[in-house]
């Protein structure tokens, strides 16, 4: 059978340096899935963006070939002219990308960037081409298309602008799919049902998949052959029963090693009734008053979080498990201070055990100016936390600088020694951010958000975008962290399988609503609500024989006056959370 897209001897490199990418080769055939998988740097992308033509201008193509599949014989990819490449773009080539903001334009809405496509290539016009714009984001997941359709990029989370690059990708119905990391944003429920959509896509029109990730679980998932890269060479390659049952490199068994599991089993935990929070979160409820279109459309409230009720005790994780939209990041928000709760709200942090709590709700802008000292946050994307412009020596000192804090020796000082903690080295002070891989642009973060020297700390996915071994690496550094300062993290996440390795309790979030809440022990092992249960079912394990059920998935994560009677609740009016077991408490009647 002719390969829809084959890859020969592929090298690229930069300037005078050696290639990048070394020799690689790879193919795909009509209707299948391709995964290439890698840590960060392995050219996995690279190898990607040569087959449509979109390489950074520095790089050097420096030998090999390119083809695709043609109705009288193969194409050669690289050596078309710029005009017949864009016909190829999008139309028989689509590739979703793994940044969705830097993607997206921010200056035009998301319906108009995916109806461009179909527009360019001329496949649909007028109220035909919207209509096929609504039913592709219909199909990917969104609930109000029509209002995503008149969103702009920086009015949807992560999550969401990730479904909108793969609604562009697929609105066209291209030949081949170039997927890098489509799912990284995602939450696993979000993750499982996409990956549904693409196999159903291809079913419907024999589309191909070349599958880039660093998830041996999707891997699992989606691939029928695997290609193994590392340092710009392949590794391993051969069909997915293959390389997941019996891997043969030792790079590839090192990375099943460090993919995140779920553990077998569990025992039950007591918590103790007697608790140190550092910060407690009392009828926490969050709304947005979002103005009509026009200036006679009416007002819309968004329920962003209800009626929150946890703590964080000290020396402890809690993790906040949920979909985009759950109000996740509200919550950490509202933690920090940045956000101020509906009225009747109470958050309050103690400094020390047994101190006076301070209401975060009250705060004047000196007291805030102090509790920012205490409490510090790691974002989700390194990439734009840190300022391109500043150096490394410059980011870390700017938070000393900004409270006043010692001198510019004592500053360079603290920046040093906390490069050490987060595992880089002090030669590392004077380079940018670009100069950086993922995983290590994140160390930095880290050592930024330690800096002041802070007693809690939110981390806010903070190993989403990471490979799985560099991702293993930045949780060991957290936890060693939080175990020599004693430190207390509110940690976001989507993955279940991170969750239970790093947090002590763990609160799981949907449309705004703890739906349940309880030691990792409880939640794993007895979950009693159906969307804990679509969470976990829809964990991507890296074994083939054990595939996300969807149909378990699409229940718990459906609507919820589907669920059964004893959780389903239907507007704004839910049941109460109800303790279950020693600390374990569901949404649920009794």
């Amino acid at each position: 059978m002719t390969a829809l897209l084959k890859v020969e001897g592929l090298t690229i490199g930069f300037g005078k340096a050696a290639p990048v990418v070394n020799d690689v080769s790879f193919s795909v055939e009509k209707g299948e899935t391709l995964a290439l998988v890698g840590e960060s740097g392995s050219g996995k992308t690279l190898s990607c963006r040569a087959a449509l033509r979109i390489l950074p201008g520095a790089a050097q193509i420096r030998g090999g070939s390119v083809t695709l599949a043609g109705e009288v014989g193969p194409i050669d990819i690289l050596g078309l002219s710029e005009r017949r490449m864009c016909d190829i773009r999008g139309n028989r080539v689509s590739m979703i990308f793994q940044e969705p903001m830097r993607s997206l334009s921010p200056l035009h809405r998301i319906g108009n960037q995916v109806i461009e496509v179909l527009r360019l290539h001329g496949t649909a016009k007028g109220q035909g081409a919207r209509k096929r714009v609504l039913e592709t984001f219909e199909r990917v997941g969104f609930q109000d298309p029509e209002r995503i359709y008149k969103s702009y990029p920086f009015e949807l989370s992560g999550g969401m602008r990730q479904r909108a690059m793969i609604a562009m990708a697929i609105v066209g119905e291209p030949d081949l799919l170039i997927a890098d990391e489509p799912t990284t944003a995602l939450d696993v429920t979000t993750q499982a049902q996409v990956l549904g959509l693409i196999k159903d896509i291809q079913k419907d029109t024999g589309m191909a998949v070349v599958l880039v990730t660093h998830d041996l679980g999707v891997v699992a998932n989606m691939a029928d052959t695997v290609t193994v890269m590392n340092r710009g060479r392949v590794m391993e390659a051969g069909t997915a029963q293959q390389i997941l049952a019996d891997p043969r490199h030792g790079y590839t068994r090192d990375l099943f090693a460090a993919a995140p599991k779920i553990p077998e089993t569990g025992e039950d935990k007591v918590l103790e009734e007697d608790r140190d929070f550092i910060l407690e979160m009392r009828n926490v409820s969050k709304t947005y008053t979002l103005k009509g279109s026009a200036p006679w459309h009416p007002k819309t409230h968004v329920y962003a979080v209800r009626g929150i009720e946890f703590g964080v005790e000290r020396g402890k994780t809690l993790a906040v498990v949920g979909e985009s939209g759950s109000g996740k990041t509200t919550c950490a928000n509202m933690a920090l201070g940045s956000e101020v709760a509906d009225k009747g709200a109470s958050i309050l942090f103690r400094a020390k055990k047994g101190a006076d709590p301070i209401n975060l709700q009250e705060l004047n802008r000196e007291e805030r100016l102090a509790f920012q000292r205490k409490a510090q946050m790691v974002f989700q994307d390194p990439y734009s936390t840190l300022n391109p412009r500043m150096r490394v020596k410059e980011a870390l000192c700017e938070p000393m600088e900004i409270h006043g804090i010692g001198t510019p020796s004592e500053r360079m000082d603290r920046a040093t020694e906390m490069l050490r903690w987060v595992g880089l080295s002090e030669n590392m002070l004077t380079r940018y951010p670009h100069a950086f891989s993922g995983g290590q642009r994140q160390r930095l973060s880290i050592a930024r958000a330690l800096m002041l020297g802070p007693t809690f700390l939110v981390c806010d996915e903070p190993t989403s975008a990471l490979d799985v071994s560099v991702q293993e690496q930045v949780l060991q550094l957290l936890e060693e962290i939080r175990d020599r300062l004693n430190l207390s993290y509110l940690f976001i996440s989507h993955d279940l399988a991170v969750v239970a390795r790093i947090a002590d309790e763990v609160a799981v979030m949907r449309a705004g609503l703890v739906v349940e809440q309880g030691p990792p022990e409880a939640l794993f092992y007895n979950p009693r609500h159906p969307y804990t249960r679509a969470l976990l079912a829809a964990q991507p394990e890296p074994d083939i024989h054990r595939p996300i059920d969807l149909n378990l998935v699409s229940q718990g994560a459906g609507d919820p006056s589907t669920w059964p009677e004893q959780y389903r609740f239907d507007g704004h009016e839910a049941p109460p959370l109800t303790e279950t077991g020693p600390g374990h408490k569901v949404r649920c009647y009794v």
